[in-house]
């Protein structure tokens, strides 16, 4: 959204007078919301400074373009975030591509002094230097000849209102960049069921696109049926066939790692606007994008960002978009502000008048296909009841003595194709402030005398070359898979008198998924006390399954490893049928127990 434009004069004019503030204010108010002080103090000082670099004689009355508001990624370099947004323009807007309008971003620091060897310039950013240039504290002049060198003459706005006014399409090269990108990639190949979701939903796309009504699609699918898979492709086809879409998760571990598995080794930064958070649509028009693509729909929050604000992101994205595709998993909730549940999207969706249809992934392709190792673990995690009461299936499982064993065991594995990770429970510290390199050790098992670091890049931890000595945690590695993984249990799960017992307070205080739980259980204990065993069982569950083809354990309470390691073993099993009365006795008898 254009909150302001004027050619230059009128600009000078306008904060010569003081009354442009005064004017992006009022048209906020009235339009988007209400602007805090902090945040007009800092037009104030922006506008001050552009209003000198461009009051010079040799820069034609050009357009000065002011945009504010949600829907930008914000990124921590300024060239970045100045080079996103005319890449923006570049990819979605009609009037872009077809006046072949050249945009020149550039990132202007006004208050801040660029010095040598500044790491803002250093090599690692250079490529996106390139592209958008750095301007510091002491560049104005610089700046100015910058504006000067591809600002020759003024069109009375003309540029500035066929932007505005030029439809949303995603560009042909952006299209056939990703369509290069996913021809061939083994990652991303659909299968069985997959196939037919992914079908069914270009079918209703295709049909909110014609008669422009609103539609949702929930696709239901455990963990390792694909449905990251089936997203990204969808993603794919959908640019290719001139929609808008975007891919939205709330965690930005997978959206980060799917984006690079899908560039490769290719440079390519403009494909990154399609990936987006589920907090970006709070101020977003109805209807703005075509499709919206939500990948682990489960994570999602009521409130958005630090300061919580909008309403339920349900509401917001189904909003936002003519047509929304929710994947989930309910049994994958792990923080107790998770409210993404099949009920919560058909609520939202009857409140905005969208059609609804329903989709189910079931073909099993982590954990060596076996659905009968996912059940195994809920009856041994005291989830749900199942059959499945010993592992008696073909999935490499097993439980370790320690936790080097089992970190030797994942770096053995790595060697392989780099897809093996060790993960733990998050009951250990994360002071990000401490901790430069993997030397500075998170995790600390003395009586094992064993250590070692969290994850330094949360983004990519997941297929860096030298993560692998490095735990990821339930943040950094939900939504992924990976061949063999290795996973430590804290002591937030244990085994005591005969059951499974969830402790809240083991967590470590640097971990959010249990924040507030302490007041809820003051206020509603019982509802507090299902909420933690739920999103603790969940989250171990979540770390236990993201292996394709092993997983090894180390449990930090002992008595919950011997547990496993009893129902890891097979039983004597005896079948006594009596067909009197139609019934049918199960009896199985190991040892000294018996169970009927």
């Amino acid at each position: 959204m254009i909150i302001y434009s004027a050619d230059k004069q009128q600009f000078l004019q306008d904060q010569l007078q003081g009354s442009l503030i005064r004017h992006l204010d009022d048209v906020l108010a009235q339009r988007y919301r209400r602007v805090g002080a902090r945040e007009r103090m800092a037009w104030k000082n922006s506008l001050q400074y552009m209003y000198m670099v461009i009051n010079d004689a040799d820069i034609p009355d050009a357009i000065v373009q002011t945009a504010l508001g949600g829907g930008l990624i914000n990124v921590p370099h300024p060239s970045y975030q100045a080079w996103s947004y005319a890449s923006l323009l570049d990819n979605f807007n009609s009037s872009v591509q077809d006046r072949k309008i050249h945009l020149h971003p550039c990132a202007y620091l006004h208050n801040y002094r660029i010095m040598p060897n500044d790491p803002l310039t250093s090599s690692y950013y250079q490529d996106i230097l390139q592209k958008a240039p750095l301007f510091g504290q002491q560049d104005a002049l610089n700046l100015r000849d910058f504006i000067k060198s591809y600002v020759k003459k003024g069109d009375n706005k003309k540029v500035l209102y066929d932007i505005e006014n030029g439809k949303i399409r995603p560009s042909k090269s952006l299209q056939d960049r990703l369509a290069s990108m996913l021809d061939g990639n083994t990652e991303f190949i659909m299968v069985d069921d997959q196939k037919i979701v992914y079908e069914e939903a270009i079918s209703m796309a295709e049909k909110s696109r014609q008669d422009q009504k609103k539609r949702v699609m929930i696709v239901e699918g455990g963990p390792g049926t694909g449905k990251s898979v089936v997203s990204i492709n969808l993603l794919v086809e959908l640019i290719r066939r001139g929609m808008n879409c975007q891919y939205v998760t709330k965690n930005s571990a997978p959206r980060n790692v799917y984006k690079t598995k899908l560039k490769g080794t290719r440079k390519i930064k403009d494909i990154d606007i399609l990936f987006k958070s589920s907090g970006t649509y709070i101020n977003s028009e109805p209807n703005e994008i075509d499709v919206l693509i939500v990948d682990e729909s489960h994570r999602l929050n009521e409130k958005s960002g630090l300061f919580f604000k909008g309403e339920n992101q349900i509401k917001e994205i189904i909003n936002a978009s003519r047509c929304s595709i929710f994947f989930i998993d309910e049994d994958q909730t792990v923080t107790i502000k998770d409210i993404g549940s099949v009920a919560e999207i058909n609520n939202f969706a009857e409140i905005l008048d969208a059609q609804v249809s329903y989709n189910q992934l079931e073909s099993q392709f982590r954990c060596n296909g076996s659905d009968g190792y996912l059940a195994w673990l809920d009856d041994v995690l005291e989830i749900r009841e199942t059959a499945n009461i010993f592992l008696d299936m073909d999935f490499d499982f097993d439980v370790l003595e320690s936790p080097q064993q089992v970190l030797d065991w994942v770096k053995d594995k790595n060697k392989e194709n780099n897809k093996s990770r060790i993960m733990a429970g998050y009951c250990w510290e994360w002071p990000k402030e401490k901790r430069t390199s993997p030397d500075y050790h998170d995790i600390e098992i003395p009586e094992h005398q064993f250590s070692m670091s969290w994850n330094l890049d949360q983004d990519i931890w997941a297929i860096e070359d030298d993560s692998v000595t490095e735990a990821g945690c339930i943040h950094t590695s939900q939504g992924l898979e990976f061949d063999y993984i290795g996973v430590i249990i804290g002591l937030d799960l244990r085994y005591e008198n005969g059951q499974i017992v969830t402790d809240h307070t083991a967590r470590a205080s640097s971990d959010r998924s249990l924040y507030g739980i302490k007041k809820m259980m003051k206020e509603d204990p019982e509802r507090a006390w299902n909420l933690k065993d739920r999103v603790i069982k969940n989250t171990y569950r979540t770390l236990l399954t993201r292996g394709m083809r092993g997983c090894r354990v180390f449990c930090c309470d002992p008595a919950l490893g011997e547990y496993l390691k009893t129902r890891m073993k097979e039983a004597d099993i005896n079948f006594n049928y009596s067909l009197e009365g139609n019934e049918n006795i199960f009896e199985v008898a190991e040892e000294e127990n018996d169970y009927l």
